[in-house]
């Protein structure tokens, strides 16, 4: 199964802005873990906007909430807004 998922990038002068749109499965998951793992050092503050996801799979969440906290502490600020925000996050 193909995944229906991009991340969008935009830099800006309080940090990085990455964008989700589409289903956010496990490979959206791993896809995301990697993108923060890539630029955590890079940016005081990274957001992460999930308005434009359209499903959040369980299993990807927990993916992702499971291996965000082996790193978390590394980001200094991680900051999830949107709609979405607490189906991912929390």
């Amino acid at each position: 199964m193909v995944s229906k998922f991009i991340i969008l990038f935009r830099e800006s002068k309080d940090g990085l802005h990455l964008n989700l749109t589409g289903n956010f499965d496990e490979n959206a998951a791993h896809k995301l873990l990697n993108a923060l793992k890539e630029y955590r050092s890079e940016f005081y503050q990274i957001f992460i906007d999930t308005n434009d996801l359209m499903s959040i799979h369980p299993y990807a969440r927990y993916v992702f909430q499971k291996n965000l906290s082996s790193f978390n502490k590394k980001i200094s600020n991680l900051i999830f807004i949107g709609k979405n925000e607490f189906n991912i996050a929390k």
